[in-house]
């Protein structure tokens, strides 16, 4: 007998244009042989699941149900593709665990404290071989900070929103001049700022999931891009920046970081896909630690997308897994 599932998509922040791209993709892969799929639109105030016909069908919250015309629907489980909030910083997982039906990605307290930047890197700073930028959280704004920053840390640096993602409200500053106008570009998104030095190296991100109890880690993709940094443009518009899968690293560095990946992906006990962004230093050859995006996009030409070709995996066998994982493993 098929299951319900439920496909949640939007969101309340600017990454819910993002999650749409993602949610149409996921959509067209899933096995409609094993599951009945409803896709069902979250924004603040509305959730909501739209027919063939483009009739509106509201979420009844108290039980996450919907009352069609052929009855009521209750869900088996949650495919969750919401970058940003509510689907990636804890509040749709607390929700779902309230109404015991589970879910595609991280828990509560993983999704809460990876959203934050900071709080993630204080958490992995002594797994062995993972170094990290040094960085400070800021946590309001004000006219004299632009100052401090350039006191502490040196330029060039990386100005963020502490729980943004897609790149939103990034700037790469070059002179102190730029500081503070990046300061208060970052701080209309986020309360907290997190302002990091540059790291000179090559930049990859690898996507980590857990099958039957055992952590796989998929080739990483190295990112080339024409822009001063990978920003949304360059996440997002066609040909502004090369994506080479599996990235060129040497086989001790490929070793060395599916290591560190499985120990940040165990360490944060994370569920589901993530993705992991690092740079390899140009120097060094260190490994350093960017952030990691526990529900990464989903898009055709997205990186973990093209990580799971890499390994010669369907897109629809990688969502199978996923949600067998979901329900307990193979053995449920």
């Amino acid at each position: 007998m098929k299951k319900n599932l439920a496909l949640l998509t939007g969101g309340y922040t600017g990454e819910h244009v993002v999650s749409l791209k993602s949610a149409a993709i996921v959509e067209q892969h899933l096995d409609r042989d094993k599951y009945n799929v409803y896709k069902i639109f979250v924004y603040p105030g509305e959730w909501y699941f739209t027919d063939q016909d483009n009739n509106k069908f509201p979420v009844n919250l108290n039980d996450f149900s919907l009352e069609l015309p052929e009855g009521k629907v209750t869900f088996d489980g949650v495919f969750n593709i919401i970058h940003g909030s509510p689907g990636e910083d804890g509040k749709l997982a607390g929700y779902l665990d309230m109404m015991q039906i589970p879910y595609t990605t991280c828990d509560v307290l993983t999704s809460a404290i990876t959203m934050n930047k900071a709080y993630t890197k204080a958490i992995l700073q002594d797994i062995p071989e993972l170094k990290m930028a040094k960085s400070m959280q800021l946590m309001g704004y004000k006219p004299a900070l632009a100052n401090e920053v350039i006191e502490q840390l040196k330029l060039p640096c990386f100005v963020k929103p502490n729980t943004g993602g897609s790149s939103i409200g990034m700037s790469k500053v070059k002179q102190a001049e730029e500081m503070d106008t990046a300061l208060e570009k970052a701080f209309q998104e986020d309360s907290q700022v997190l302002v990091e030095e540059f790291v000179e190296g090559r930049e990859f991100s690898i996507g980590i999931y857990r099958i039957n109890g055992k952590i796989k880690v998929l080739p990483a993709t190295e990112i080339i891009s024409s822009k001063e940094f990978f920003d949304f443009e360059a996440k997002y518009s066609p040909g502004v920046s090369e994506e080479i899968t599996p990235g060129r690293m040497e086989e001790r560095e490929v070793a060395m970081v599916n290591k560190i990946a499985e120990a940040v992906y165990a360490k944060l006990n994370c569920k589901g896909a993530v993705r992991m962004d690092y740079f390899l230093e140009k120097e060094t050859g260190d490994f350093y630690f960017i952030e990691i995006n526990t529900v990464p996009g989903q898009t055709e030409t997205s990186l973990i997308s093209q990580q799971v070709r890499a390994v010669g995996m369907t897109i629809s066998e990688f969502y199978n897994e996923l949600i067998t994982e979901m329900w307990g493993g193979a053995g449920r």
